[in-house]
């Protein structure tokens, strides 16, 4: 057999988000990857999807409104293609199918009828035109992969429907690729549906640049075979509410202006230093802020109060707080500097020492139906649905910390950090997660039940030594909301041997190493007089 002529062939370019847009704005010829094989063509095509939201959110709209406005990206979201006029094939696409299934006709063939039925745009190159009727057919394997009932599906004609009609809005721009020059370079922004994902399927299957972003957590990359389609994947370290795509730049000075005229009952003295009331931010919901330290640096940060802390912010009902999620392999060489360092972590007020694991007894039930029933269209937990469900334990404790913990068990589950167990899927993880969180012990909602989200920040460390058992998974995932929510975490392993690395993916943590390694540690726990200096000094900075 011959090979197949006027074949494209894209291969990723692995990016950043620091510099996806200078591979976007590179010709294909100048890119990696790019080959001509005759009447074949080789070239190199970005993907990338950034969840979350960076720190610095100006910034990060701001690069969003550049990436359209001056680099030309061309922009998709659900509201953009809700604005398109739509089209009705239904009625021919129905016709379509029912000639394939009578005549046992492939998806392949299935795609010839759609073009003979002019439901597929035309262009000049022929190279282009053939991967349009290639990017269609692994569209529909798609669907079909994805969906139980296949092309028997009553949603499938509707979904064809959206796809085509928007495909054909676009013609004007696929026309313009070309593959020795420039390919189109789409940018996604925000929540999605399934005929979104095989639109962007479509594209990238076309050979076209995507780029996608989503604030809130959500990846409409999450299709199938999506470590073939994601080259650049990176979650930012927080995931905020879905705003609407930028329509000007934003000003800095116009957002602090904002910000000091909407902040209310901030107090200043004579310093210039802003001080909250007692539980001013009770009714606030807390976002963490994981701090990337150095080993010296998070026993500073420790000791200070949230509201000291860099990058501590108030934004419309939320606190971010910035916190320690670490991790210290083995022991310092001064053995003395190492206890002091780890007594003053757990003799700070509001702190929890784990001496035995696990720690968190877990839960067995199977809580799926309960997510999806608490899911709203845009994917994410409804917090109100969540906080008035019959199995919520929580509904004791004061209501703005309800709504704190809903919160946060809504972001872990939006962006999990656990890491799938066997064949588990994202959504598996996803109801895990929400399982896990429904089963608090009773300690930790004390912690949480202290915690003035301005003041001192509350801790949990743990020492595991493998003499006094063995992290699970459900200790992770308990860690994973406490860390979300905002409270200071540190593993002490004086081994070095991994424990929660076996469970949580590394980017959500930081690692320390230190001199060196000892096994079957046991923990030496501040003597009376070193709790009776610590506590005294306490009461004296606190002037009880």
């Amino acid at each position: 057999m011959h090979p197949i002529n006027n074949k494209l062939i894209m291969y990723p370019v692995p990016v950043t988000y620091d510099d996806f847009l200078v591979m976007v704005n590179t010709t294909s010829s100048e890119r990696p990857f790019y080959k001509k094989e005759g009447t074949n063509t080789q070239i190199g095509q970005v993907v990338a999807s950034f969840i979350g939201i960076p720190h610095d959110e100006e910034a990060y709209y701001n690069q969003l409104y550049d990436c359209v406005h001056s680099h030309g990206l061309i922009l998709l979201s659900d509201s953009s293609l809700k604005k398109i006029d739509v089209t009705d094939h239904i009625q021919s696409i129905q016709q379509i199918s029912r000639v394939v299934k009578e005549q046992s006709l492939s998806i392949r063939d299935f795609v010839s009828q759609l073009d003979k039925g002019r439901l597929q745009p035309n262009v000049e190159n022929f190279q282009i035109n053939r991967q349009i009727r290639e990017a269609a057919i692994k569209m529909i394997e798609l669907y079909t992969n994805t969906e139980k009932e296949g092309l028997e599906s009553k949603e499938f004609f509707f979904v064809l429907n959206d796809v085509i009609n928007w495909i054909f809005h676009l013609e004007s721009e696929l026309k313009k690729a070309d593959p020795d020059l420039r390919m189109p370079a789409f940018l996604w922004y925000g929540n999605f549906r399934k005929s979104h994902q095989l639109l962007i399927y479509f594209l990238i299957e076309m050979g076209c640049d995507l780029v996608s972003f989503n604030p809130a957590g959500n990846d409409i990359l999450s299709i199938g075979e999506q470590e073939k389609l994601k080259i650049c994947f990176h979650a930012f370290p927080e995931i905020s509410t879905l705003e609407p795509f930028p329509e000007e730049v934003r000003m800095k000075t116009t957002t602090v202006a904002f910000r000091a005229s909407k902040e209310i009952e901030k107090i200043l003295d004579c310093d210039g230093t802003v001080i909250y009331k007692p539980w001013q931010l009770r009714d606030y919901n807390p976002n963490a802020i994981t701090l990337k330290t150095t080993y010296d640096e998070m026993f500073l940060v420790a000791g200070e109060k949230a509201m000291f802390r860099p990058h501590f912010d108030l934004q419309t009902k939320v606190v971010k707080i910035p916190v320690i999620f670490a991790k210290v392999n083995g022991v310092t060489s001064n053995r003395r500097e190492y206890w002091n360092r780890l007594h003053g972590l757990i003799l700070q007020e509001n702190t929890y020492l784990v001496k035995s694991l696990p720690f968190s007894q877990g839960a067995n039930n199977d809580f799926r139906f309960h997510y999806q029933k608490l899911l709203d269209n845009d994917g994410l937990l409804n917090l109100e649905k969540m906080a008035g469900a019959h199995y919520w334990k929580y509904s004791h404790l004061p209501a703005g910390l309800q709504k704190g913990l809903a919160s946060a068990i809504r972001n872990i589950c939006a962006a999990p950090k656990l890491k799938p167990r066997n064949s588990e899927k994202v959504d598996d993880v996803k109801v895990y997660l929400f399982n896990q969180a429904m089963q608090i012990p009773e300690m930790i909602l004390k912690m949480l039940q202290k915690f003035d989200y301005s003041q001192n920040v509350p801790k949990l460390i743990l020492f595991n030594n493998q003499l006094n058992g063995s992290l699970t998974r459900p200790d992770a995932a308990l860690l994973l909301l406490l860390n979300q929510f905002g409270i200071d975490i540190v593993i002490f392993n004086p081994a070095g041997q991994s424990d929660i690395e076996n469970y949580i993916d590394q980017s959500a943590f930081v690692s320390h190493w230190l001199e060196d390694v000892v096994f079957e540690q046991e923990l030496k726990e501040p003597s009376v007089i070193k709790k009776l200096i610590f506590h005294g000094i306490s009461k004296i900075l606190r002037r009880d």
